[in-house]
């Protein structure tokens, strides 16, 4: 109940006018950008932290939240007219969607999509409603140890899934706890890693780093890569989903929903995951499954759900232990540490309104795409027909731009091409940006975790291994990096003894 009354209160800050206008331009936003390839709500984000500075942190968070949402929503759109995915999560429904498409089908698929994402957003979020304050309540009972074991197994596991190898992610995670430690010591008052340039004393803005990796760093490799300028798939007049496809669809919505909100709050979770099992689940379950690629409708509505619930999951750990489990919650953790709040079980004390409110433009956002993306995928997918040269020289100069808004300062734009050349380079040979980001942010964090634990253990650091819950965090972080190799080991050596 006492959940039910806090949403309430949300609602009353999220349907304000203002919210309500900052709702709908992100879902937009979000829509746009999930339809676009390449351009990802990460990205987003990231390009809007330095114009929303001015901004209350409710209605800033309303819009990022609405962005994250709406790109979940539109990635199907381009995964079934174009068989090429918006966003990475939406890859499973191209394989079925865009056969639908081929056969003049689009627009069920579209339709199917939009209502299961509608579905799935809207359970996903009434599971983050009851189950955030139940996290951050047992998250209280966090120390110093317990919280840098967490903060260690969130590294690990981020760097093992988003790397090709767990090696590239490890590098990348270190790259960012490199730039994390840049500046003054809080506790010694010593500069580190300064290069003695007196504009580092500080360190390094987030905002800079994150958009340089991302929008610079993308800019350069999009570039490096170009050889067309846009294509545009015409969508066949709009059919109404008929009975036969609402009774294959809704089983798989509730089921895709089901598998996407507890997998996209774990620290390996994201859309991907649980996307894969809901396709195979679907094709295991169907009283159909000689239509699976050839166009099964069970094929595009289950991953869908489990896409845009895993959203609402990801937002769990977030929100209450301050923990990213994906490249758009890392940069929103950055946000958070731009208005100087830190997300955790004590937000939900100390800033209840932006917390509720944020949970309560969730069920809003899931509405009004629904309204967007019935009627208007036909409009979305014309975004198509901007060349990619000026969509991408466009993000380039809203780039430069935004980042020295932030201090009025040219050395802020030099750093950021700089790590834009880095991230690069991180693309061109694999390397994964996302722990780069996560590194920055939370290994300050873990920094300080590091040093208040073993201050109160009076330098003993057999505390990080004599509480349970540490201990137990530790040994999943050694676990992710060792089982992994260990099991390509072992399958290797049986390949080879079968010869």
């Amino acid at each position: 109940m006492e959940a039910l009354s806090s949403l309430f209160a949300g609602f009353g800050v999220a349907l304000q006018p203002m919210n309500l206008l900052w709702a709908l331009v992100g879902v937009v936003l979000g829509t746009a950008v999930g339809i676009l390839p390449g351009i990802g709500p990460a990205l987003t984000v990231a390009l809007l932290l330095p114009v929303t500075f001015d901004l209350e942190p409710v209605s800033a968070f309303i819009m990022f939240a609405g962005i994250y949402y709406g790109a979940m929503y539109g990635g199907s759109t381009t995964s079934i007219l174009m068989n090429t995915p918006g966003e990475s999560g939406s890859m499973i429904t191209a394989l079925e969607g865009n056969k639908m498409a081929r056969a003049g089908r689009a627009s069920a698929a579209l339709a199917t999509a939009a209502i299961g994402s509608f579905v799935a957003g809207t359970i996903g979020t009434v599971g983050l409603t009851f189950a955030a304050p139940v996290l951050a309540n047992f998250a209280l009972s966090f120390g110093p140890a317990e919280y840098f074991a967490l903060m260690v197994l969130g590294f690990t596991t981020i760097s093992a899934v988003l790397g090709e190898t767990p090696v590239r992610g490890l590098v990348s995670l270190f790259f960012g706890l490199t730039l994390g430690l840049v500046g003054i010591d809080l506790q010694t008052g010593q500069a580190r890693f300064t290069l003695g340039l007196p504009q580092l004393l500080d360190g390094i803005d987030v905002v800079v780093v994150v958009v340089g990796l991302f929008a610079v760093g993308e800019t350069l490799h999009v570039a490096s890569t170009l050889h067309g300028e846009g294509f545009i798939t015409k969508v066949r007049g709009w059919t109404w989903m008929t009975r036969a496809d609402w009774a294959r669809s809704w089983k798989p919505w509730l089921r895709g929903a089901a598998l996407g909100f507890p997998i996209g709050g774990l620290p390996v979770g994201g859309a991907e995951i649980p996307t894969f099992l809901s396709y195979w689940l679907e094709k295991r379950l169907s009283k159909h499954p000689e239509e699976f690629g050839k166009g099964a409708i069970e094929g595009v509505a289950g991953p869908e759900a489990a896409n845009n619930a895993s959203a609402a999951g990801v937002l769990v750990p977030l929100l209450t232990l301050g923990l990213p489990t994906s490249a758009t919650a890392a940069i929103m953790l950055a946000a958070f540490q731009q208005y100087n709040l830190q997300p955790g079980p004590l937000i939900f004390i100390s800033n209840p309104s932006l917390v509720w409110g944020l949970i309560a433009s969730l069920y809003i956002g899931n509405f009004m795409l629904l309204l967007l993306n019935l009627p208007m995928a036909p409009l979305w997918a014309r975004l198509l027909e901007i060349p990619q040269p000026l969509l991408y020289g466009g993000i380039l100069v809203f780039a430069t731009l935004g980042t020295y808004s932030l201090n009025n300062s040219v050395f802020d734009v030099g750093l950021m091409y700089l790590i834009g050349v880095v991230g690069f380079f991180m693309r061109r040979f694999g390397f994964p940006v996302a722990p780069a980001i996560i590194g920055m942010i939370l290994g300050p964090m873990a920094e300080q975790q590091l040093r208040r634990a073993l201050a109160i253990s009076q330098g003993d650091a057999s505390v990080f291994f004599t509480r349970p819950l540490s201990a137990t965090l530790l040994s999943l972080a050694m676990l992710v990096l060792v089982v992994p190799p260990l099991l390509r080991f072992l399958r290797a050596s049986r390949g080879s003894s079968a010869r």
